[in-house]
């Protein structure tokens, strides 16, 4: 059916493009010819992709967010504003129109995609973050933060990758208390969930408050081969 309608338009657009115009001289494919056809462009190699735009800030891990999963940039670039363009198989991000980072696209949410060349020298956040000042500033908080933050720390490849988790978890405090930060990060190391947002829901849910019935709390050891320890840092 397609090959007979193909041949009846065929027949009809040919007779539609040669037939004379009324109020000017000559017919359709004249014009063509005369000013269209010298001013066509070959059609592009690759098919036309598409793309969103988004503006995101770069956090102090120097990593940018989309749709839950974490992307590197340049370290340099902590909290600039990047315009970031999303397609189905890739992340880049601009900086005043410059690409500055390109990524395969990943749907695991809470997950990181890193390049090494992004992260500052010796592994050091730009404006002073470091590993060492989390785990002093939880220790002002008390022993079972600190031991959580450590933990969260070591748990990642890079602990810059973990800067985002850890000031979240920090900054509870500022909201529900040191008190109970302390007793909710204490309630998490028993469960063995160490997430900003395990911690958020304990403190949301006031189950801090509430003992673990039968449970003690498993302490880290100091000396470990999966655990740096603070020294670590020093």
């Amino acid at each position: 059916m397609d090959a007979y309608l193909n041949t009846a338009i065929r027949a009809l657009l040919e007779k539609l493009n040669t037939r004379p115009f009324k109020k000017l001289p000559g017919y359709r494919r004249v014009h063509f010819e005369a000013l269209d056809k010298p001013a066509l462009q070959p059609l592009p190699a690759e098919p036309y992709v598409y793309a969103e735009w988004k503006k995101a800030r770069v956090h102090i891990d120097y990593h940018v967010a989309v749709d839950g999963h974490y992307y590197s940039v340049p370290h340099v670039l902590i909290k600039k504003q990047l315009d970031v363009r999303i397609t189905h198989n890739t992340i880049e991000c601009f900086h005043r129109g410059n690409r500055v980072a390109s990524h395969r696209r990943s749907h695991q949410k809470g997950r990181h995609t890193m390049v090494s060349a992004h992260m500052p020298e010796a592994h050091r956040q730009a404006g002073d973050w470091s590993p060492e000042r989390l785990s002093n500033w939880a220790a002002k908080t008390g022993p079972a933060t600190e031991k959580l933050i450590l933990t969260v720390l070591t748990s990642r490849k890079h602990p810059q990758q973990a800067y985002r988790s850890c000031l979240g978890i920090l900054r509870l405090g500022k909201a529900y208390g040191d008190a109970r930060l302390e007793a909710a990060c204490r309630q998490a190391l028993i469960l063995g969930s160490h997430s900003y947002k395990s911690i958020e829901s304990i403190l949301k849910h006031r189950l801090d408050d509430k003992p673990l019935a039968e449970q003690q709390e498993r302490a880290l050891p100091e000396v470990h081969d999966n655990i740096r320890g603070p020294s670590y840092y020093h």
